[in-house]
């Protein structure tokens, strides 16, 4: 069951990345849109991730409530060390929100629109940036358990070049997984157009943040390019990623607009898929060498045996309703207007 349990982990932070990640890089997007423009890519953004919007967290909460529930130490650890990155994505969360709500309900359109508008894009800018500073901080060996000082204990522990380089990386993912699901939102040539430029931008700005990671990480010693070519796994992935973005661009040249969204999706699955099985089971890289096992530190078996069986209950019922909700939105969105005469 613990491995069900690992297992259902795994899948959640993936599904935070690829639904919740797109979710934020539609802010991002709008960030790099013109004033001009800005009309018909909100229509878009709102077209495209009203459906999910907030369903997106729960992958998050399912996340957090295994670490807290099956590995109490871990979540501890991370809790109290990166109290600061995880105190600035969630409040990032909350005011993205909150600007999305009130910039598409207020039944007053005036210069408050502007606020939530800024609020919304700054927000979506910050919260994928601190979530990867958070997923780098965990495993640069700069969490130190035996500091004595606040700067060590509290802000060393994630700021520093290697992380934030992480915190951009993502950024990045995040603008270009939202750049190709909206291209199949679009109904005229020229939208669709429109948004390939900006996937090029976020694909050719995540290929310059992703240099830069292995950079900082050299330069911090932390051996990433191990990590990722130094097993067969990692070649495998990496070389498929690779042969599948190929493939994206030129079916999208061709006019696909929907099977790249699993090419884009599938990108995102061998990038995770490096960066954790070279270390796995340690989830976190403490500093002079130690770690924290999701093997090794998990919770009672008891507490593993029913939260493995609570999450695969769970599935049966929030699954079916999250594909549902999914479906419905889409083929409201796609009807055709009635008019009354």
């Amino acid at each position: 069951m613990l491995y069900v349990v690992i297992g259902y982990l795994w899948a959640a932070i993936l599904l935070y990345l690829l639904l919740g990640g797109a979710d934020f890089g539609a802010g991002i997007i709008e960030f790099f849109t013109s004033e001009a423009n800005q009309s018909r890519t909100q229509k878009t953004l709102y077209r495209a991730i009203g459906p999910i919007w907030e369903a997106n967290h729960m992958w998050l909460i399912i996340t957090v409530v295994i670490l807290f529930v099956g590995f109490p130490a871990i979540y501890a650890t991370m809790s109290v060390y990166l109290h600061i990155p995880l105190t600035i994505m969630l409040l990032g969360i909350i005011a993205r929100g909150t600007a999305f709500a009130f910039r598409h309900y207020d039944a007053v359109v005036d210069d408050m629109q502007g606020l939530y508008n800024r609020i919304f894009v700054y927000s979506s800018f910050i919260t994928p940036l601190f979530l990867g500073i958070i997923a780098g901080s965990s495993v640069s060996s700069h969490i130190d358990p035996m500091a004595t000082t606040f700067l060590d204990a509290y802000v060393y522990s994630w700021l520093d070049w290697f992380s934030v380089s992480v915190g951009l990386f993502t950024v990045t993912i995040c603008g270009y997984l939202a750049a190709i699901y909206l291209i199949g939102e679009t109904a005229s040539h020229g939208e669709r157009q429109r948004f390939m430029r900006k996937a090029r931008f976020m694909n050719l700005a995540a290929v310059g943040c992703g240099a830069l990671v292995f950079v900082a990480a050299y330069a911090e010693g932390i051996p990433l390019f191990n990590w990722v070519f130094g097993n067969w796994i990692g070649l495998t992935a990496i070389s498929a990623a690779t042969l599948s973005l190929v493939l994206m661009w030129y079916l999208l040249v061709k006019g696909k607009r929907y099977i790249v969204r699993v090419l884009a999706g599938f990108q995102i699955t061998m990038i995770l898929l490096v960066t954790t099985i070279h270390h796995f089971p340690n989830i976190v890289l403490l500093k002079n060498g130690g770690y924290l096992s999701l093997l090794e530190h998990r919770g009672h078996d008891k507490t593993i045996e029913s939260l493995g069986t609570a999450l695969l209950l769970g599935s049966v019922f929030i699954l079916p309703a999250l594909f549902y909700l999914i479906y419905s939105f889409q083929k409201k969105a796609h009807a055709p207007l009635k008019q009354n005469f």
